[in-house]
């Protein structure tokens, strides 16, 4: 593909983090197109322009019936053939957030034996019952296929979510863990292992899921917030440690591009 990738960010209906998301894939070297949601739904052959598509953060139709949900909804019933098409072309989607909840309830993630629009897991209400905001630990597991996590180990990130407890059944979530389709784990800053309880594990989820991966690897979601650490002043404890012009969040977009 070309040197500078193209990559489309969906904006509208309550969607809010596309200024931070654009200036960190242009950083990467890549061009980006921002798109309102209906724009994309009345033309859908405009995904094929990109060589990746992102699902960004936000409160999408107000989050009505759940996040992510009504948004879901109306991408499968009018972006299903071209959705499949472009992962089948070997592009990247990304999903932070409300990008990752509408990933997960469109089916498109885990997306098991390449099976998608067919939910299988889901994200649910906080275990406290409240909206969270805050920075955890995330892990990167090295043995998932994701390539926008490559190369990654541990990397703080803030949190901005009311439903992000990832959860499946048994046999769903044996299949995604011994097919490596979790990519990060929220951890225990103290020991680097996966956390279990609040507040390292923010909304209770199940393994300690923060993100998952396809079988391809190109298709990602997390509900920690990468685009929001670009430069390292971003950091809450920034002053406790060596100045980065860098904030780590930039590594996985920097890998995305890098990939493309």
């Amino acid at each position: 593909m070309a040197s500078d990738p193209s990559v489309l960010i969906l904006t509208g209906h309550g969607l809010n983090c596309e200024a931070e998301s654009a200036f960190a894939w242009e950083r990467a070297g890549a061009r980006v197109e921002l798109a309102h949601f209906n724009d994309v739904l009345a033309e859908p052959r405009r995904l094929h322009d990109h060589a990746a598509l992102m699902f960004i953060g936000g409160f999408s139709y107000g989050d009505h019936m759940g996040s992510g949900h009504v948004f879901a909804l109306r991408a499968r019933h009018r972006l299903r053939e071209d959705l499949q098409q472009f992962i089948e072309a070997g592009k990247l989607v990304l999903g932070v957030c409300n990008g990752f909840q509408i990933l997960v309830k469109l089916g498109l993630l885990p997306g098991l034996d390449n099976e998608y629009f067919t939910p299988c897991a889901a994200l649910l209400p906080n275990d406290g019952g409240a909206f969270q905001n805050f920075w955890v630990r995330v892990r990167f597991e090295e043995r998932s296929p994701c390539v926008f996590t490559r190369g990654l180990e541990f990397m703080d990130l803030p949190i901005r979510h009311g439903e992000g407890k990832f959860f499946a059944a048994p046999a769903v979530l044996e299949k995604i863990e011994s097919g490596g389709g979790v990519t990060c784990r929220y951890v225990d800053p103290a020991t680097g292992e996966p956390a279990k309880a609040f507040p390292h594990n923010p909304n209770g989820s199940i393994n300690a899921i923060a993100g998952l991966c396809d079988p391809t690897g190109r298709v990602f979601g997390l509900m920690p917030h990468p685009e929001s650490f670009l430069y390292g002043e971003n950091h809450p404890l920034w002053r406790r440690g060596a100045t980065r012009h860098e904030g780590d969040g930039m590594k996985i977009f920097r890998n995305a591009a890098g990939f493309l």
